[in-house]
């Protein structure tokens, strides 16, 4: 068997470049630790941290595809966050004009949760500690 430490690191290609790196960093607040030009590929490499922590690259590539359906789609259902406060979570991003679903109540732990979308419509979960 393996011995696997932690997640490493989540890789997000996103559409639009500029308005997902304005989304992660200033409406969710992660931490930029390195932007990387890849002329070669003409695209950019962002690498994103949350409380010091590396946890995202974000990619940009020319003209990616879209996601095939909704959260069901085979790969990455959704990225979940661990917040201390839903409902002022739920009020910062209403602010940015960002909606979230209705609150649900996960039945096996009673904790509170809610989803948004990015900017390419990628489920994010924030989950009330």
């Amino acid at each position: 068997m393996i011995s696997i430490n932690k997640v490493h690191h989540i890789a997000i290609i996103c559409s639009d470049y500029q308005k997902s790196k304005t989304f992660y960093t200033a409406v969710l607040g992660l931490t930029i630790i390195r932007e990387i030009y890849r002329e070669e590929r003409e695209s950019y490499k962002l690498d994103l941290a949350l409380n010091g922590i590396y946890i995202i690259e974000l990619f940009s590539f020319i003209n990616p595809p879209q996601r095939t359906s909704g959260p069901e789609a085979t790969g990455l259902r959704h990225l979940a966050f661990e917040v201390n406060d839903l409902d002022q979570t739920i009020d910062f991003l209403s602010s940015k004009n960002i909606e979230s679903e209705t609150i649900r109540l996960d039945p096996t732990t009673n904790k509170r949760f809610t989803f948004i979308a990015d900017p390419d419509n990628l489920p994010i979960e924030f989950y009330e500690k």
